[in-house]
């Protein structure tokens, strides 16, 4: 699956150490804003003891986890929309995300200056949400004039699309994100070409130091003040922690770590598993053999589809899916064991793959 989550926040927030943390990749870290023009890109393992778990049933030479694309988008400042700080290159790769996780800055460091002055999260939550306003203001604004032409013409659909375009018009005039416009599959087809900043799925992080970071602090409770009627899912991380967590190669290093600091699983593993759901993003998994393997597709997919992201022949010469549930492996403890309960299922190309299932695909090509 191609979808990408973004890292974005105002320079100096903690995204590129926490894109560090998440990443394969590593980027360079520095104190000085606009130190860098271009994103970091990298990909991620997902995190899930399912898998971890099966391996205790059904053994593998190897687990292969599933993955999702990161991007550690350059810091915005204010005025990005009229082309400050990197500008229009940050959004440029914004608008190129399926969602968002934003990282806010909620620690004191007299020896790292905020770019704002003062430590206020949101107040840079507001910052940000403006320059992505301002943006997707000017694609619909820009569209409108050509949908207008249309109209003048007796284009078909073009008066029906000026007025949904007036509506997502009015909406941002009035500060507000496309996310929280409610409009029709219809209305919404008008602008998806447009790819809208402010229509993306976020996630809130609060990058604490490392004192706070178990039960938080001011800062945190004001951005959950702040967001309390967004329905917005909010994760705090100790960035300094997390980078240190992330160098340790043991497991049982790591765990003590955590321990120590009064941790009970890394931060960063609950940023990653939350914004793979965010992107909409389900795993199945495939097992036996050289491997146990989680694979990635969007909620809702058929198994043909499930099949094909296997491989195109699956898809195209699908018979059908041997299911068993995550849950039934873990309680009857083997394959056997769950098809002498009745509980391996045969479906066709109607079925509606879920999270957990595992699949044994048959296919004639």
């Amino acid at each position: 699956m191609a979808l990408k989550c973004g890292i974005i926040g105002l320079t100096n927030s903690g995204k590129t150490t926490l894109f560090n943390c998440i990443s394969n990749t590593k980027a360079a870290i520095t104190d000085f804003a606009y130190s860098t023009n271009k994103s970091n890109i990298g990909v991620c393992n997902v995190p899930d003891q399912r898998l971890e778990h099966i391996n205790t049933f059904i053994k593998a030479e190897r687990l292969v986890y599933a993955t999702m694309d990161i991007v550690d988008i350059p810091g915005l400042a204010k005025g990005a929309s009229l082309g400050e700080g990197i500008g229009n290159t940050f959004l440029a790769d914004v608008r190129l995300c399926d969602a968002l996780i934003h990282v806010l800055r909620c620690f004191d460091n007299p020896n790292l200056p905020h770019v704002e002055g003062s430590v206020d999260p949101a107040r840079d939550i507001e910052i940000i949400d403006f320059e992505l306003q301002v943006k997707d203001l000017e694609q619909i604004e820009r569209k409108l004039v050509k949908v207008e032409k249309a109209a003048k013409i007796g284009e078909k659909n073009a008066k029906h699309d000026y007025e949904t375009l007036l509506k997502y018009k009015n909406h941002l005039e009035k500060f507000q994100n496309v996310s929280t416009l409610e409009v029709t599959i219809e209305e919404h087809a008008v602008v998806a070409d447009l790819l809208l900043l402010t229509e993306k799925p976020q996630l809130f992080v609060c990058n604490v130091n490392d004192k706070d970071a178990v039960s938080g602090n001011k800062y945190v409770e004001h951005v959950k003040e702040y967001l309390k009627d967004k329905n917005a899912e909010i994760l705090t991380i100790a960035g300094k922690i997390e980078s240190e967590i992330a160098e340790l190669d043991n497991e049982e290093e790591r765990l003590m770590f955590l321990q120590d600091v009064g941790l009970t699983e890394a931060g960063v593993r609950k940023v990653i598993r939350a914004a793979y759901k965010l992107l909409n993003l389900i795993s199945f998994f495939t097992v036996g053999g050289k491997e146990n393997r989680a694979w990635t597709i969007k909620k809702g997919m058929l198994a043909p589809q499930a099949a094909g992201v296997i491989h195109s022949d699956l898809e195209r010469g699908f018979i059908r899916a041997e299911v068993i549930k995550y849950n039934d492996l873990e309680t009857l403890g083997s394959e056997n064991k769950c098809k002498e309960a009745g509980k391996l299922s045969v479906e066709g190309k109607t079925y509606q793959v879920q999270d957990g299932d595992i699949l044994h695909i048959r296919f004639n090509v």
